[in-house]
């Protein structure tokens, strides 16, 4: 793997990274501005720290080392640049298994935001229409596993298995998320009776569980452990930014959830043809990532310069 390719995947894995955390920036802000500031520090500093190192760091490192189980710990954290043939051999068996499974978390993930999630419509005609038929969800997402197990049996039961621990992960991530979305209106009464350490404790949670999006979806960009740290933690760092910074103005940019989302749709369906064989080379990702919220974040731009909105 040479410098250009590195760079491009961890500039890739930032902006993926960081487009697809806004909408955990925004409940961090707002359950933040209920605490006093000696929390916010905690969280923002020590959080930051349990963030980039406890779950986007140890969470790939223990996918790679899971679906290795031959390699030693160091071996499965630094196996894409290990020489040892053993090594190699060992992560290319595994790694359809891998990939099987985000890319069906992934698309899961596209389609219940595409059919059953409240949205800015950013292609209105599309998004209208498979918003009316929201209840096709669980039949289509269905179908998609079936098929893919199918044909995964052909190949390996270890892939086919996989796919249903996709699918799996996918749900009981999708009930914690709806769980935090229930809670976060609790904690922001202001008669909950909540401490700021509860609130801490929640909003790490919370951070754990938005995070394994981003940390599936970067086994499109590499099987790298350390390129996902980097990329990872440096978008973790700017989602921290936006958290104490101005993130009303992150929120103007409403078609930016549309290009995470239609990025996500892009790396699932990459990851599921990389997982069958097909060759897909490593810039790919990256930049099909960075054209789709490019394209969303002017078209942002644009509808706040027709609708007279300031965006600096």
């Amino acid at each position: 793997m040479d410098w250009l390719n590195i760079i491009l995947i961890i500039l890739g894995l930032c902006v993926f990274e960081t487009v697809s955390s806004v909408d955990n920036a925004i409940i961090n802000a707002e359950v933040l501005a209920t605490m006093k500031p000696k929390a916010r520090r905690w969280f923002l500093i020590w959080g930051l720290l349990i963030a980039v190192f406890a779950v986007r760091g140890l969470l790939p490192w223990a996918i790679v080392w899971f679906v290795n189980p031959t390699l030693g710990p160091i071996e499965a954290l630094l196996a894409t640049f290990s020489g040892d043939p053993a090594v190699q051999a060992s992560i290319e068996a595994s790694a359809p298994i891998l990939l099987v499974g985000g890319g069906i978390f992934l698309i899961f993930l596209f389609l219940h935001w595409l059919f059953l999630e409240d949205k800015n419509f950013g292609l209105p005609r599309a998004e209208k229409f498979f918003l009316s038929k929201g209840a096709w969800f669980y039949a289509l997402a269905s179908v998609i596993l079936a098929t893919v197990v199918w044909y995964c049996l052909k190949d390996s039961a270890m892939m086919a298995f996989g796919a249903v621990v996709g699918s799996t992960a996918f749900f009981i991530t999708h009930g914690f998320k709806q769980n935090a979305e229930m809670n976060e209106k609790k904690l922001l009464g202001a008669s909950n009776g909540l401490t700021d350490i509860s609130k801490i404790f929640y909003l790490e949670a919370i951070d754990a569980t938005f995070s394994i999006d981003g940390v599936l979806g970067a086994f499109a960009f590499t099987l790298s452990v350390p390129l996902i740290l980097i990329g990872n933690g440096l978008g973790a760092i700017v989602v921290r930014q936006m958290t104490i910074g101005n993130i009303d103005r992150i929120k103007k940019y409403i078609f930016l959830k549309n290009g995470a989302m239609y990025s996500i749709l892009f790396l699932g369906l990459i990851m599921l043809a990389d997982a069958f064989g097909a060759h897909i080379p490593s810039w790919l990702s990256p930049v099909v990532t960075t054209l789709t919220i490019f394209y969303f974040f002017i078209k942002s731009k644009n509808f706040n310069k027709v609708n007279n909105k300031v965006t600096v």
